[in-house]
This record gives structure tokens, C-alpha cells and sequence, in this order.
């Protein structure tokens, strides 16, 4: 299986989005200089578990990799701010929600979104112990509502569900 993209090769899996399928889902409940980076990321989580905005994978493999190489551009991004919080928040969301997914479990989005609310900033190995050693979403989601409101968090929860079903 080959790991390298090429851009030729990326221009044969890009699709147009729909009129709103390029609204940001957990970007907007993140400081503004991560936004790109956080949505490419949630753009390769989509191409392994959802419904992607901007791709159509041909199989499950290129899926794969597609995923793969938007999680990468998206680290990549972050890392470049210096931020090294960051950039362990997102690695340690990344495979919290893999696990999840694994053990069909919820509670992937609010981890998003708390992610998404408080990177960075040292307050989420609590709440993602809960999640990951007992699938209690609660302290994630209370965090989120506490950080990004309630309004907001159920926008990109709803945006969210549809997006993975």
C-alpha cells in the first residue's frame, strides 16, 4: 500500500462540497489560529469514520490513507504554531476516539469539542480518563458547555452526528 499522496493523486479524490458541508463543525469553538489545522484533521477522522466534506475515497483503503495524510497535514499545522499542548491534545483525541470507535462506544464528538475548546491549555486528562476507562462522556461535555457555551456545542454535536451517523 503506498503512504504518499501526490497532489495529482489528491485532485482524483476531491469532490465539491455541498453548500454547507465546508461550515466549520469544531473549528468555531477553538482559538482562531488552530481552526485550519483542527478541521483537517476532523476531515481525515470523517475519512475514516463518516461521511468526508471534501473527499470520495474509491475503497476503504484509500479511505485509509486519505484519513491518514489529513490527520498528518493537520498536526503538521498545528505543530508549526509552536505549540506542543497542542499538538498532545490532538494525538491524545485522535486515539481516544479510535478507541471509541473500536469498542462502539460514544462520546467522539463531545471529545471533539472539548478538544477543540481547551487545547492547549492542560485541563483534559481528567475528563478523557473517564471516557476512555469507563465511557463516561460527562466531564468532556461539561468542559465543552463550560468553555464554548451551550449553543454552540449543540450546533457541532448535531453537525457531528450527521457527518459520522
Amino acid at each position: 500500500m503506498q503512504l504518499a499522496i501526490s497532489s495529482r493523486e489528491l485532485t482524483t479524490v476531491l469532490r465539491e462540497p455541498a453548500q454547507d458541508e465546508l461550515d466549520p463543525v469544531f473549528s468555531s469553538l477553538a482559538d482562531g489560529r488552530f481552526a485550519l489545522g483542527l478541521e483537517t484533521i476532523y476531515e481525515g477522522y470523517l475519512a475514516h469514520y463518516g461521511s468526508p466534506r471534501l473527499l470520495e475515497p474509491a475503497d476503504d483503503d484509500a479511505a485509509l490513507v486519505l484519513g491518514d495524510y489529513f490527520y498528518a497535514q493537520g498536526l503538521a499545522r498545528i505543530a508549526a504554531l509552536g505549540v506542543v499542548e497542542a499538538v498532545g491534545d490532538l494525538a491524545a483525541l485522535i486515539s481516544l476516539c479510535a478507541q471509541a470507535r473500536a469498542d462502539r462506544r460514544g462520546g467522539d464528538g463531545v471529545a471533539w469539542a472539548a478538544t477543540a475548546a481547551l487545547m492547549g491549555q492542560g485541563r483534559l486528562e481528567a475528563a478523557r480518563t473517564a471516557l476512555r476507562d469507563r465511557g463516561d462522556s460527562s466531564p468532556l461535555e461539561r468542559l465543552a458547555r463550560e468553555a464554548a457555551g451551550d449553543r454552540e456545542l449543540d450546533r457541532a454535536l448535531e453537525t457531528h452526528a450527521r457527518l459520522v451517523g
